[in-house]
């Protein structure tokens, strides 16, 4: 097999993986803030990890891959500045920010389930951790720390290449973040902070420091310590998370941990640091502040399939930026279909072993092609090449074509193309009328009565069914 190798956004190189502890990879995740729906923006990050994580078990390490859930402490500003997220949302809808926080995982956790994201090892909820973000706190205190009327502060002078992530320095990644009356240093960040007099928090706990709650950054540094170790292999989050929350967590580890400088990557807590770019669409970059934002059930809502969107994240390498737009999706569903159309042909037979001279080479590229910093886009081409080969065992391209999809997760083999056809939620036809039209429509053209079926063809066209003769296992039609 190929070495694998990965980007490192810490360095700003493609370096080899060798893992902390020999055929094992952990892997941290930051997860959602639960506050309101994720986009498709935000799944693309998870579509990302997933792939890596599937990519390092194809590799033959144990892994160990932990994603967080952001129940609290996540401000409105992610240049610590703002109200919590949590508490907003709470204060806007009058509901519990309890009841908040699991309507909206359970949100997330269906839209992993329909991309068919595997599940990690931990999902790890914030507020569970409460204690041990402050025995990490009280332990970095003394040396690293400072007490403002609002909270307790991280000094940023006191670690060594402070924002060497973000290029703070060259790229101004120190920009974001708000000034507070006191601060030492303008990166200076809250890891507690105190509800101020006269207020009542959803979310709030007895600390050193005051009654209050903890920042967005001492949970992940907390929970990637307790779950993984530092130092751990990979720590993975989306591009935005560069700027401000990454550095702020390494500056936390380093703290921790007494270590030095970051020319020694481990020093960070993690080995690499790997973050996938946007999903822009023309109006620019994904957001929740306008109305209808882009979530996947709007996708499903239109007809889409949500594995489209997946194919959709897998044309692209994952650290360029990707243009959404409802033709490429329906391009991407498209070749979806062509794959599942030839998988399905298999579905029936035993796998067998993939050790077969047309298909060891293409093993051999697909292997390259994954190894190469998850260079998805050529791994879909090989597969796609895969499905082609004529004149072999179907057993043997079966096993093939598993252990391919095993990375990519498509899903192939248990996809049948009707699964691939959605009701859009606008449409007033019935699939039972669909089919019944178009039962009469082929006896109509078995007939040559031409007339009948041109205009059964026009009736569903007016109910915004399209049907495409010709298809090679039988009509097609989508709404």
């Amino acid at each position: 097999m190929a070495d694998l190798t990965l980007f490192n956004s810490l360095t700003r190189q493609i370096e080899p993986f060798v893992p902390v502890h020999s055929g094992e990879a952990r892997v941290y995740t930051c997860g959602p803030t639960v506050y309101n729906y994720p986009h498709i923006g935000n799944m693309r990050a998870y579509v990302f990890a997933d792939v890596l994580g599937r990519t390092l078990t194809f590799k033959g390490y144990k892994l160990t891959h932990v994603i967080n859930i952001t129940d609290v402490g996540h401000l409105t500003d992610d240049g610590d500045a703002g109200e919590d997220k949590m508490e907003k949302m709470a204060a806007e809808k009058a509901q519990s920010i309890w009841d908040i926080a699991k309507h909206y995982t359970e949100a997330y956790h269906a839209d992993v389930e329909a991309l068919n994201i595997r599940q990690p090892a931990h999902w790890s909820v914030a507020t569970d951790y409460i204690e041990e973000m402050l025995d990490f706190a009280t332990s970095i205190a003394d040396k690293h720390c400072y007490e403002l009327e609002s909270g307790l502060y991280f000094d940023v002078s006191t670690v060594e290449d402070y924002g060497r992530l973000a290029r703070a320095v060259t790229e101004e990644g120190e920009g974001r973040i708000d000034a507070v009356e006191g601060k030492r240093n303008a990166a200076d960040f809250a890891i507690w902070r105190k509800t101020p007099a006269g207020e009542t928090r959803q979310m709030e706990w007895d600390s050193p420091w005051g009654r209050g709650a903890p920042g967005w950054h001492l949970e992940c540094s907390v929970m990637g310590g307790k779950l993984l170790g530092f130092p751990f292999d990979i720590h993975t989050g989306g591009i935005d998370h560069r700027e401000i929350h990454h550095p702020n967590e390494i500056a936390q580890n380093q703290a921790f941990c007494g270590c030095g400088g970051l020319s020694d990557a481990t020093n960070s807590g993690a080995k690499v640091w790997m973050h996938n770019n946007f999903l822009v669409e023309r109006s620019g970059k994904m957001s929740k502040s306008s109305g209808e934002f882009l979530r996947l059930q709007l996708l499903i809502a239109k007809g889409y399939h949500p594995l489209a969107y997946r194919m959709m994240c897998l044309q692209a390498h994952y650290r360029s930026e990707l243009e959404f737009s409802w033709e490429g999706l329906g391009a991407a569903l498209t070749r979806l279909k062509r794959m599942v159309m030839q998988a399905e042909r298999l579905r029936d037979d035993e796998a067998g072993e993939t050790e077969h001279p047309k298909f060891v080479p293409l093993l051999e590229k697909f292997d390259a092609a994954i190894s190469d910093d998850l260079n998805t886009s050529i791994a879909l081409t090989v597969l796609e090449e895969a499905l082609a080969v004529k004149k072999v065992d179907a057993g043997v391209k079966r096993a093939v074509v598993e252990r391919m999809d095993a990375v990519l997760g498509l899903g192939l083999i248990d996809l049948a193309r009707a699964d691939l056809r959605i009701r859009p939620k606008s449409a007033t036809i019935t699939e039972t009328e669909i089919e019944n039209a178009l039962e009469r429509r082929k006896a109509a053209r078995a007939e040559k009565d031409f007339a009948t079926s041109d205009a059964l063809r026009d009736e569903l066209a007016a109910k915004g069914v399209e049907v495409m003769d010709g298809d090679p296992l039988g009509w097609e039609w989508a709404l």
